[in-house]
């Protein structure tokens, strides 16, 4: 997407806004509330793309908003009960379990949100969304996770997990900084077909598996900004990642390929929650209405991702729409939370630390 192509369309959607009083097709709670005072965020860095953000923030001119971002739910979860604050905070389902158990989100009341019956049903009663009766997230994003690749590299494509272990591509391949995605890649690329349901022992051999291959990467991204820079740089032609992240490395300027590989493709559904000590409430459901409404979905349709509320996909670019459709991600290995998950995160922990 050019430079010129976000420009126009973030200029589109203000201007809906101002026309629709709210791009966030309607707003929740006290609507002077919502659009003054501070409004505080934490997510992954990509939720927050100016593209994204900005027209929320023309169209509520006095609500000062302050960004923070992290890198893992973990890591999310570590700080908040350590005293950050937030008001919104994001939400993958394949990783909630620390905001969960710390009891870190509210309850959301769906009747505040105007664009809640929009959503797919694929994803708005997705495993994860309600929990004990309560919904703690709302899905804003999905995506397949695969293999990225530079096309000079391999001019003859790349179609199997098995290639992050090959040998011949030794010291040109990252791994995404996800515990589940990269344990579930070894898995994948072993032979094993569920990986979300591996067994304790499964998942110490994955973890052996990436340790004897220690050579084999030269880095774990922490973000799709890494990963993008990486390949920038050529330090890296071959990794693991989803399709907006790929898209991300070619408007900057990069010439990859990604490809849904051969044993499967995982999934995953990122969504926004309201922290359990947010002070600005009304705000905080504006905004999360504002990330699924017609034209906030849109842009996130033209940024590489799979949308969740389908309405607004005849507004998605026709050159992004077929990977913005939520049939998109069907067929695939849905990334929920392991019910051995505590085994899943010490393994990566002793990855990380290099064995």
């Amino acid at each position: 997407m050019s430079q010129l192509h976000k420009h126009t369309r973030v200029a589109s959607v203000c201007a809906a806004a101002l026309l629709l009083a709210g791009c966030g097709g309607g707003g929740s709670g006290d609507e002077n509330t919502a659009s003054t005072g501070e409004l505080r965020t934490f997510t992954y860095e990509d939720t927050i793309d100016p593209e994204l953000l900005d027209p929320f923030k023309a169209e509520h001119p006095g609500l000062d908003v302050r960004t923070a971002t992290f890198e893992s739910l973990d890591e999310a979860a570590a700080k908040i009960t350590s005293g950050f604050s937030t008001d919104v905070i994001e939400v993958c389902l394949d990783e909630a379990a620390p905001l969960l158990a710390d009891d870190l989100l509210a309850p959301i009341d769906t009747s505040k949100l105007s664009n809640w019956n929009d959503l797919s049903p694929t994803f708005r009663d997705a495993d994860g969304v309600t929990v004990d009766g309560n919904v703690v997230m709302v899905p804003v994003s999905s995506g397949p996770h695969g293999i990225i690749y530079t096309t000079e590299a391999f001019p003859d494509g790349v179609d199997s997990y098995t290639a992050l272990f090959d040998p011949a591509n030794a010291g040109k391949v990252a791994l995404d900084g996800g515990w589940l995605t990269a344990l579930s890649d070894a898995a994948l690329a072993s032979g094993i077909t569920d990986p979300i349901s591996m067994t304790d022992t499964q998942v110490e051999q994955m973890k052996d598996k990436i340790l004897a291959a220690k050579g084999q990467f030269r880095t774990i991204a922490g973000s799709d900004s890494d990963m993008a820079n990486l390949f920038k740089s050529g330090e890296v032609v071959l990794a693991d990642g989803g399709r907006g992240t790929a898209q991300q490395i070619n408007e900057g300027g990069g010439a990859v390929t990604w490809v849904a590989p051969k044993e499967g493709t995982l999934s995953w559904v990122c969504g926004l929650g309201i922290s359990a000590d947010a002070e600005n409430v009304d705000a905080a459901y504006s905004l999360i209405d504002y990330y699924i409404s017609k034209p906030a979905q849109a842009i996130t349709g033209d940024l590489g991702y799979v949308i969740t509320n389908p309405t607004a996909l005849s507004e998605v670019s026709e050159e992004y729409r077929e990977t913005a459709d939520p049939a998109a991600v069907k067929g695939t290995i849905p990334q929920v939370e392991p019910k051995n998950a505590e085994v899943w995160r010490s393994a990566w922990q002793e990855i990380e630390a290099g064995g």
